[in-house]
């Protein structure tokens, strides 16, 4: 056999090789892609627990702290503040450390944040934490969570492929309302019953066991070969255009996506409040309407993500989105006016009102895996944590901005001006969803 012959003959094994080990890699991404997605809907789980579930308390929170209605919108706000604050630092960390360290580094020091809160911030016969105890730790919890949501986003870019990320991405957004939902389901009682400590206690540990699950499978996907991989693999999460802080189109998503969150973190802060205040309806009923939301909430995100995946319509839905919310969170205002300008039809239209909210409710949270999923198309899947990270930024803005903004509403305009405003918010993100010409 000639040299030439030789290395020809080299090549081909060569190639016979690789190829055959870029196989073994793909079979083993398809196997442990769906664990990675777990893994993603676990964290998210544990920490909407942890900011859904609290101001599903709110009530409980109000009275075991002695809090004004004022105190009670700060300390819920600064919650939010902490994650607006830290998601972007904590996004731009994970594109350039990775998902893991990053989503372990957060879940674990959230647990133990939480249990140490447990222990030492919570109402006794012989000691009361003061409003800024309470809001300095809450805002050190959003500062900690404010982690998971770029690193688990950006490991489910980069495990699964396009023709299946936004179903994906809203699959694990289904977290944050079945997170919430769980909370509104069992913190209200538990606060009731074993007070706050249970409260935290239960929290930490939920987050523990998050990290634990990280820690056993969340690992970098196996490199693919970008002339094999074309369908949607690392030939597609290679940078391309302009980074995510440089690029016009995800600043606008990201806006867009704060703006729609107003109302949605409206009926996530205080209807609890609500409908204990206003519509004068017990815990189980309250911890119904706010479970339903959330239920509600998840089925249109698995469906919605589903849905655009197979239509490649996301910014059409996303609109979509915006303009029903709107109608809703209006015709809700309205509603709550007139039975507030008519008691004698006030008990009549409790019913109507709590059926609205639901409604409303799960219109404004439906959208949540359909954005994030085009933004981190628009950003590239390797710069996803940047991208996500600016987007949450912007939705965690509305969890600080709403809940110290509703108790100065409630004194000019009441619940509806409450309502109306979210809806006025809603409206205005339709416009910036539009495709530049």
């Amino acid at each position: 056999m000639s040299i030439a012959d030789a290395n020809c003959e080299q090549r081909r094994i060569g190639r016979a090789a690789a190829v055959t080990a870029i196989s073994k890699a793909e079979r083993f991404r398809a196997n442990h892609r769906w664990k990675v997605l777990g893994i993603g809907v676990a964290a998210n789980a544990s920490f909407s627990a942890t900011f859904a579930g609290i101001p599903a308390a709110a009530v409980f929170l109000r009275s075991g702290y002695q809090l004004s209605n004022g105190n009670l919108g700060l300390v819920l706000g600064l919650l939010g503040l902490g994650v607006a604050l830290s998601e972007l630092p904590w996004g731009l960390l994970t594109d350039r450390w990775g998902d893991r360290g990053v989503l372990l580094t957060g879940l674990g020091a959230t647990a133990a944040w939480l249990a140490l809160m447990a222990l030492f911030i919570v109402p006794s016969a012989t000691y009361l934490p003061g409003v800024a105890m309470l809001a300095a730790c809450l805002l050190v919890t959003g500062l900690l969570g404010g982690s998971v949501n770029g690193s688990s986003g950006r490991a489910i870019m980069a495990w699964l492929h396009e023709g299946e990320r936004g179903f994906a991405m809203s699959i694990r957004q289904t977290a944050v309302p079945l997170g919430g939902g769980l909370g509104a389901l069992v913190l209200p009682s538990l606060a009731s019953a074993h007070g706050f400590s249970a409260v935290f206690g239960l929290l930490a540990a939920v987050n523990a066991v998050s990290a634990l699950f990280a820690w056993r499978w969340l690992h970098q996907p196996p490199e693919a070969d970008p002339e094999i991989d074309n369908a949607g693999g690392i030939a597609t999460t290679k940078p391309a255009g302009p980074a995510p802080l440089r690029n016009v189109e995800v600043w606008r998503i990201a806006t867009a996506i704060g703006l729609i969150c107003f109302p949605q973190v409206a009926v996530l802060t205080f209807a609890s409040v609500f409908l204990h205040d206003f519509a004068g309806m017990g815990t189980l009923t309250i911890s119904a309407s706010l479970a339903a939301v959330q239920t509600g909430a998840m089925v249109m995100r698995v469906w919605s993500g589903r849905f655009t995946d197979r239509h490649g319509n996301r910014r059409w839905f996303l609109r979509l989105c915006s303009m029903t919310s709107a109608l809703g969170f209006a015709a809700l205002g309205l509603l709550v006016l007139a039975a507030a300008a008519t008691p004698g039809a006030h008990a009549a239209l409790m019913p109507a009102i709590a059926v609205l909210l639901v409604v409303a409710g799960i219109s404004v949270s439906a959208w949540h895996g359909v954005a994030y999923t085009e933004l981190a198309t628009l950003a590239g899947a390797s710069r996803a944590g940047t991208a996500l990270g600016l987007a949450n930024s912007f939705v965690f803005i509305a969890f600080f901005v709403v809940p110290t903004a509703i108790p100065a509403l409630l004194l000019v305009w009441s619940w509806p001006g409450v309502w109306l405003v979210g809806a006025l918010c809603a409206l205005i993100a339709w416009p910036i969803l539009l495709r530049p010409n």
